[in-house]
């Protein structure tokens, strides 16, 4: 007797030989992708490998050259996203896209075609209620979009696609602008949909959060496939990552133990208002040595933009801001760059570059002034070209030649072009806004090199960024932002990711002081003085001389109690399944001191 053979199902999704050509670049090679119906796949590859081409044309933004995509057996052609959310695909962007002043159900309907004529409000939040709850998405339907916080407002994009009878689900970076608590929450989410038959493509460079969240990966690297539809089991982060670069990337970066030395940047009592005329900074009080990284964390939109900005000149404020013994609060950019600050901004392509000049011009703004670039009026254009020539062997910026455009860079070879011009002036100070957004392992590690470079030369540097392991790394000291305030400081050495967490979302606070760092009482009275040997009257310098703020005692260093007495963490129920996942995303030591 012949017992039955059970047919396996087929995938939710088949791309076979994918090619996709723009002019001069062949974005994908004859990629092929298979994505099975209830599994979480990895995308992985470095920037411009070409997973959000191939990704688009999934979602109907692109229209491939050749090769076929089947959805559920079937075989379709898009020719528009709305092709695309008809086969039930849909895809959530980093970014939002969402309507501040409108509620999350007002939101979830935009675009629709029902209703038509009347809004009864209450019967479609009632739907979307019933949905939410469906799929554990804890949110209010009559909630402002900016009343929530950054991870509810990712809630309502996953609730927009679903909405739509989405089954297939593409989400970019899902976690890159979420607190550690809220990442950890959306794997479970994830993990739910995927247990009730959604499938999800998961596209991220963090390693960690792809171990822990994916089923099976593949990974792509300049356009064609070099690991398709792995099952994670046994992959580590080291083999992960040299399979998206080509190379060993090594994840013990090369960070010397060393003491702080003076006092170089120092804010008192900053306060800003943002673009809206709202407050974003409040009191802001800081202090930042040679030799030393002090990390700035926060959830997107905590101030954390608007204190850049006032550091830098390109917005103003009131408070005062030390560096150098100048107050530089209020004065032009270049006042400060000539301070000895540098700048490595969150928009490379807007305030980084000038994308349609060449290498050359990006490289030489800052000095273009001075010798040997400049003699008196007239440019010299072979010191320039030998300059970026030099800077772009030493940075390794890929790139055809000096001439060729920067917009036309991965964002990779983007970043380092910044690099290379902010670094190569010998800067006292570097500000980086949020320095490896977006970029592959491989040129992050890069980037936190050479930041690490910089601090062993006695550079003072102040990071900020979202990339919670990355300020763990790399920071001696992190300042945590919670709405336009500093509620703590923290030793990451001392501190575990959780409690910057909680302290990120506003649930926990820390001790403010700014270490033993001194207001220089000399400051304000140098600026005047400095006005009296110009022969011109600096009424803010002369007010700063007679504010000058006296040297407050070295506060008593703070101690971080645990979560959980020692003794009583022995008598801790057995693990949960949330609390399996969370040691799997943030490894065995995820909660020191005592489980929540």
């Amino acid at each position: 007797m012949t017992l039955p053979t059970s047919i396996p199902e087929s995938p939710a999704v088949e791309m076979q030989d994918i090619v996709l050509r723009f002019p001069g670049v062949l974005a994908n090679d004859h990629v092929s992708f298979t994505l099975n119906k209830g599994e979480i796949h990895a995308l992985l590859g470095e920037n411009g490998a070409g997973k959000s081409s191939l990704m688009n044309v999934l979602t109907g933004l692109y229209k491939p050259q050749s090769g076929t995509i089947r959805v559920n057996s079937k075989k379709v052609v898009f020719n528009s996203p709305k092709d695309a959310i008809l086969s039930g695909i849909g895809m959530i962007h980093q970014h939002f896209m969402l309507v501040p002043n409108q509620s999350v159900t007002e939101n979830i309907l935009i675009g629709l075609d029902e209703p038509r004529f009347t809004l009864n409000l209450k019967k479609y939040d009632e739907k979307v209620r019933e949905l939410a709850a469906q799929f554990g998405l804890n949110i209010d339907p009559t909630a402002k979009i900016w009343q929530l916080s950054v991870g509810e407002q990712q809630r309502v994009e996953i609730l927009k696609i679903l909405y739509r009878g989405a089954n297939i689900l593409v989400l970019d970076e899902p976690t890159a602008v979420l607190a550690p608590q809220e990442a950890d929450e959306l794997i479970l989410t994830l993990r739910g949909m995927a247990a009730q038959g959604k499938s999800i493509v998961f596209i991220s460079h963090k390693l960690n959060e792809v171990r822990a969240v994916a089923d099976r990966l593949t990974i792509l690297r300049k356009g064609k496939t070099t690991a398709e539809g792995v099952p994670l089991e046994g992959l580590t982060k080291e083999k992960l990552a040299s399979l998206m670069v080509g190379r060993e990337v090594l994840f013990n970066l090369k960070k010397c133990d060393q003491e702080a030395g003076d006092t170089v940047l120092m804010l008192e009592d900053v306060s800003a208002m943002n673009n809206k005329d709202l407050p974003a900074l409040k009191n802001v009080s800081l202090c930042l040595k040679e030799g030393e990284i002090l990390g700035i964390a926060g959830v997107a939109g905590n101030g954390q933009s608007e204190l850049v900005e006032v550091i830098t000149g390109m917005r103003t404020c009131t408070g005062r801001i030390w560096m150098g013994g100048k107050n530089i609060a209020n004065k032009t950019p270049q006042f400060s760059i000539e301070q000895g600050l540098a700048h490595i901004p969150e928009d490379r392509v807007g305030v980084g570059t000038a994308p349609n000049l060449s290498i050359t011009k990006n490289v030489i703004m800052k000095n273009f002034e001075h010798e040997p670039i400049s003699h008196r009026w007239r440019l010299d254009y072979t010191a320039a070209n030998n300059q970026a020539k030099k800077l772009r062997e030493q940075y390794d910026i890929q790139s055809p030649s000096v001439e060729t455009q920067a917009r036309k860079l991965s964002g990779g070879n983007l970043q380092k072009l910044i690099l290379a011009r902010e670094l190569s002036s010998q800067p006292r100070l570097v500000v980086a806004m949020q320095p490896t957004r977006g970029l592959d392992v491989g040129a992050i590690e890069g980037v936190q090199q050479l930041l690490l470079n910089q601090r062993e030369q006695g550079c003072a540097i102040l990071l900020v960024s979202e990339d919670l392991d990355e300020l763990m790394d790399l920071s001696d000291r992190i300042a945590v932002m919670y709405e336009g305030e500093i509620v703590g400081i923290v030793n990451p050495k001392v501190t575990d990711i959780n409690t910057i967490g909680l302290m990120m979302t506003g649930m926990a606070r820390r001790g403010t002081a700014c270490d033993d760092g001194v207001f220089p009482p000399e400051a304000g009275q140098a600026d005047a003085d400095a006005g009296a040997q110009t022969g011109e009257t600096d009424e803010a310098a002369q007010a700063d001389a007679e504010t000058a703020t006296p040297e407050p005692p070295a506060p008593p260093e703070e101690e971080i109690e645990p979560a959980m007495p020692a003794e009583e963490a022995e008598y801790l129920p057995p693990e949960t399944e949330k609390e399996r996942i969370l040691r799997k995303v943030r490894g065995p030591d995820w909660n020191k001191g005592g489980r929540p």
